[in-house]
């Protein structure tokens, strides 16, 4: 009977692990089905041991007592109850092995997916426009759960005109999952498809069809969240009932707003990839059109908010209006949506050029909360702690990386390598600008790189080679072309930093951060070559420059550097008290990266007072602060096995 029943059990077994995947069984049934049967064979084996099952006699039929002699009553095996104790256990044995590869069949796959732009299959071209947002708006609810890892939209659109097998794209992406679509509108009608597909595999698990007619906003609305839920619980991504609330959010019930919003994205997108001023108008028009039907519209005033630092932060550099018109603009998009994040990074970006930086940080963290997969948000994380919190700067800058597999990918990695560098750990900085080389092929960033970190380890005449390299290939960099005045000066090659400088006026069209920070030491050029009336020119210029930077509370003033530029000009010009005033508030910072500790150590600007003992001091501190730093960081990585 044990026998028979175990065989039985395992054709069962088989039986259910067959047909279990091509009739889509829940996962759960085949765990229950072995349970019952173990329970089966417990309740099998104690009947046979109840009814005396034995090889020898079957079951054995009861008599009287006295008609039955002692000698013919069958006795029981020693042996064959033994071998009952053994069968079960083996038995047993078997059932828990065979649970374990059977339970585990389904693999158990990284939480990440890919959403690949949907292909637009009506005649219409313009409705790419309405395809592409219905995409984006899939691919956002999904990026609103914390379980899953999704690379944005700025990762996915380099497919759309540059399609390739799912195995590469998933590999490309580093994730687990892709999702493919396909659909046309037809005056009201939408006719979609989805697919779900392991990526590494490019099998098939899962598809929909979608036949709606979009009379409203929240027709769409439906379509779009149902997608991203039933994605999620393919892939068994968790969404918390607050994930839920703002995936179901209705950003407008004004369809013809909706419309003009998703024209106006998709033409804020082509700026993006393609820098096409045209485009950036063209998008805030239809931004602006999107609020003439509704004026409540919040992801419409986060859009005009990014417009206009795009169009107006040089412009209003030294206003004191600086920005405060992106921060109307993002104020009134959380008014009417204090879940967005797109709202919150751009507010944290305002904050961090005001200086207010546990404000800006704020905003980011919020930014994250309300969308865990934003990119940018850890991007500008970073770049908020770049000076002044390493660790939180690495940590953000590689959270940012493992978000995004865009074009922008490789510049996230040198961006990862400058820090890293800047912390003193020199060869993990190469090892990241060599991944995003092999990534882009770049040569002339990663050779920019090369040049900063020449000039970072104060080997001025290597980056004044790589530096020519570059100019010869890029003539128009002129952030390049200041870095190479200012190291020819360093090795007091002054023809040639004039050279360079004017070349560099030339070409400034805009009075930038890089201008001012660079004009004190092109008036040292034209004191050293005997032009003293440029000089003094320049050095009273940055001395206006700097006092207003001061005045309005910049970013740079709150963080030490305006100071810096000051004891500059103060020392040089010999106003010995003023230059250590000016000192002694630059050395208040709490970490100095590695190209300050090489850059103090150098500046020329400081000759006439190098000697003096307070300066000796400051030069001690800043090196001290360094190396807490570069130990704390170094602590950070081991922790985080990053070394």
């Amino acid at each position: 009977m044990i026998t028979i029943y175990s065989g039985a059990a395992f054709v069962i077994l088989e039986l259910v692990d067959i047909i279990a995947e091509p009739l889509k069984l829940p996962s759960w049934l085949l765990p229950v089905v072995i349970v019952l049967l173990s329970i089966g064979f417990i309740i099998a084996v104690i009947l046979s041991w109840i009814y005396d099952v034995h090889p020898e006699g079957g079951i054995v039929k009861t008599e009287s007592v006295d008609d039955v002699k002692e000698v013919d009553i069958p006795k029981s095996s020693n042996s064959w109850k033994i071998a009952s104790y053994v069968s079960f256990v083996v038995i047993l044995g078997l059932i828990v092995l065979n649970v374990i590869p059977r339970t585990g069949k389904k693999k158990i796959l990284d939480k990440s997916i890919a959403v690949l732009p949907f292909t637009n299959l009506s005649t219409d071209e313009e409705n790419t426009y309405f395809i592409d947002g219905v995409m984006e708006s899939i691919l956002d609810n999904l990026c609103k759960i914390a379980d899953l890892r999704v690379p944005g939209r700025t990762s996915m659109m380099q497919y759309r005109d540059n399609p390739k097998p799912i195995s590469i794209v998933a590999e490309e992406m580093d994730v687990a999952y892709v999702l493919e679509g396909s659909g046309q509108k037809i005056e009201k009608r939408l006719l979609l498809t989805v697919q779900l597909i392991i990526g590494n595999e490019d099998r098939h698990i899962w598809s929909k069809q979608y036949d709606r007619v979009i009379e409203n906003v929240e027709d769409l609305i439906d379509i779009q969240k149902e997608i991203a839920q039933l994605v999620a619980n393919e892939i068994e991504a968790i969404i918390t009932p607050e994930e839920k609330q703002i995936i179901e959010m209705i950003p407008t019930t004004n369809l013809m707003a909706l419309n003009l919003y998703q024209q106006g994205r998709e033409e804020y997108w082509n700026y993006w990839f393609d820098g096409d001023n045209g485009s950036l108008n063209r998008a805030e028009d239809l931004y602006f059109d999107a609020l003439t039907y509704d004026s409540n519209y919040a992801e419409v005033y986060a859009g005009l908010a990014n417009i206009y630092w795009i169009k107006n932060y040089y412009l209003e550099l030294m206003s004191e209006s600086f920005l405060d018109s992106v921060l109307v603009l993002a104020n009134k998009s959380l008014h009417y949506n204090n879940k967005l994040s797109e709202a919150y990074v751009i507010r944290g970006r305002y904050y961090d050029e005001w200086g207010q930086y546990e404000q800006a940080a704020k905003e980011f963290e919020k930014a994250i909360q309300y969308n865990p997969n934003d990119w940018l948000a850890y991007l500008f994380m970073g770049r908020l702690y770049n000076n002044n919190d390493f660790v939180k700067c690495i940590d953000s800058y590689h959270k940012a990386a493992i978000h995004n597999r865009g074009p922008e990918f490789p510049t996230l990695l040198r961006y990862l390598g400058n820090i890293l560098t800047n912390s003193g750990f020199l060869e993990k900085g190469e090892y990241y600008r060599g991944e995003a080389l092999s990534l882009d092929g770049d040569s002339l960033a990663n050779i920019r790189s090369l040049a900063n970190i020449a000039g970072v380890n104060g080997d001025y005449t290597e980056s004044v080679r790589l530096r020519e390299y570059i100019l010869k290939r890029d003539s128009s960099d002129v952030n390049n072309l200041a870095n190479l005045a200012s190291n020819y000066a360093h090795l007091n090659q002054f023809e040639e930093s004039k050279r360079c400088y004017e070349d560099w006026l030339k070409k400034k069209t805009e009075l930038d951060d890089q201008f001012y920070r660079g004009i004190h030491r092109m008036a040292y050029t034209y004191y050293q070559i005997g032009d003293k009336k440029e000089a003094e020119y320049y050095f009273d210029k940055m001395l206006e420059l700097t006092y207003t930077e001061l005045d309005l509370d910049r970013k740079d003033a709150r963080e030490g550097w305006a100071n810096y530029n000051l004891a500059c000009v103060y020392a040089f010009r010999g106003d010995t008290e003023k230059a250590f005033e000016n000192l002694r508030l630059f050395n208040k910072r709490k970490t100095m990266p590695l190209w300050m500790v090489t850059l103090i150590n150098n500046d020329f600007l400081f000759d006439s007072i190098r000697d003096e003992p307070e300066f000796q001091q400051i030069l001690s501190d800043v090196e001290a602060k360094f190396q807490a730093e570069h130990e704390r960081v170094r602590q950070w990585l081991e922790k985080n096995d990053m070394l």
